[in-house]
């Protein structure tokens, strides 16, 4: 009888830690998706195919160093994670301005990772929100109608198999 009162704090704690743990959510449970054509302060994408295609193209593009420089032959050169060109600054600053966002990318954003992958879904939102991971892989790859070019089929390959290494 005289351990009554340490078995009921025992039950009590016990009682509390249960519904602290059962209450929580679980460690494997994936974040909620993004909001479209939003510029996001995460890097967390949500677990589906899209976040998928962008790891699989940083792999295929950078080998996910933010500040891999490309094309160097050229006048200006592809930086980052995702390769992106002064070109693609410049169309993703006016696709943000054409949807009345204020925000506005400057070129060093590109050796930023989370700003590079915001770049891209402020790009693939305005055009390709229903396209398929083929033709989005493609026209980053080859431009605006890079889903046509045979050119683009061998970085469609790589991508691919980036992929089945990612799932």
């Amino acid at each position: 009888m005289k351990n009554f009162p340490l078995l009921v704090l025992y039950v009590g704690i016990a009682l509390i830690i249960s519904t602290l743990f059962m209450n929580s959510t679980p460690i494997n449970t994936p974040p909620q998706p993004l909001p479209p054509c939003e510029i996001q302060t995460q890097i967390e994408l949500p677990y589906d195919s899209i976040s998928l295609l962008v790891n699989a193209l940083i792999h295929v593009e950078s080998s996910g160093k933010s500040d891999a420089v490309g094309d160097t032959h050229l006048d200006f050169p592809s930086i980052g994670v995702l390769q992106i060109r002064p070109i693609m600054v410049r169309e993703v600053n006016r696709i943000l301005k054409k949807k009345g966002n204020k925000k506005r990318f400057k070129l060093k954003d590109r050796f930023n990772r989370l700003k590079s992958i915001n770049m891209f879904m402020v790009w693939k939102n305005h055009y390709h929100s229903q396209g398929n991971l083929e033709t989005i892989a493609r026209n980053w790859n080859g431009g605006p109608r890079g889903y046509k070019r045979k050119q683009t089929l061998k970085y469609w390959a790589k991508v691919q198999t980036a992929l089945k290494e990612l799932k």
